[in-house]
């Protein structure tokens, strides 16, 4: 006797998809177990935690209507995968993230860790200004911010910036990939991302304050390259060169 799981196309990729929300979550499960026991290297299980979240996130867009809790969809089924349920609902960002090891401080107060840091800080907030406001705009962006604060060890693990970017990753892990923010929910995160920027450099020991300048230019080249195609791209590129020129007397010299 043939059983009919489904009574036309529409019905069948609902099942199908939820086939496949299912094997996401089984494989998260067993990648986490196999990070927590050490048996998988940080580098691999951190890119492959990164392709899940990102299919978990589409997929989870596709589903919105059919599955409005992710939680309600593993007790219907039976799964009992809690750390999979909290990578990919409640963190959102690989463990090798979310609980970066500080490093020396010698490495981690170096300029390149700085320069990564702000130009991760500019970026996200000329984004919202270019009104990229979708979550699958914003939420690579934020990953990335989060992650190359973790590297600085200078910073305590209570720092307005990295409380604030997870809070935010969180919510957006929530959100569908095509959802965008609201205009009052993108000024909100401009604002801590602005509000965070400050208490970073304001975190920065002297040792490292001089490099501040380059982290300027680098916001600069970076706004540059994103408006190349837009309007405004000829006063940027003048604002670019007019900054160069201005620190040249300082015998700094930028090669664009």
């Amino acid at each position: 006797m043939e059983v009919k799981v489904w009574n036309d196309k529409r019905e069948r990729e609902m099942y199908e998809n939820f086939a496949e929300l299912y094997a996401i979550i089984k494989a998260t499960e067993k990648l986490e177990k196999a990070y927590v026991r050490d048996i998988i290297s940080l580098s691999e299980y951190e890119t492959e935690c990164q392709k899940l979240i990102a299919h978990f996130k589409t997929l989870a867009s596709t589903l919105k209507d059919n599955v409005p809790s992710i939680e309600r969809f593993a007790d219907t089924y039976k799964m009992d995968c809690p750390s999979a349920i909290n990578r990919l609902v409640t963190s959102g960002v690989p463990a090798t993230v979310e609980h970066c090891p500080a490093a020396a401080a010698s490495a981690t107060t170096s300029a390149a860790i700085v320069a990564e840091c702000v130009q991760n800080f500019i970026t996200a907030m000329d984004s919202l200004k270019l009104n990229m406001v979708a979550v699958d705009q914003v939420y690579p962006l934020l990953s990335d911010l989060f992650a190359s604060l973790n590297k600085l060890g200078i910073l305590p693990p209570d720092f307005e910036g990295k409380i604030k970017m997870k809070e935010w990753i969180s919510r957006l892990s929530k959100m569908g990939a095509a959802d965008e923010l609201t205009e009052q929910q993108a000024r909100q995160l401009h604002f801590d991302l602005e509000s965070s920027y400050n208490s970073f450099m304001a975190a920065l020991p002297n040792a490292v304050g001089n490099i501040v300048f380059i982290l300027r230019v680098l916001g600069l080249f970076k706004l540059k390259m994103l408006l190349c195609d837009d309007c405004h791209s000829i006063r940027m590129a003048q604002s670019f060169d007019v900054w160069c020129t201005s620190h040249s007397t300082a015998g700094i010299c930028f090669h664009r």
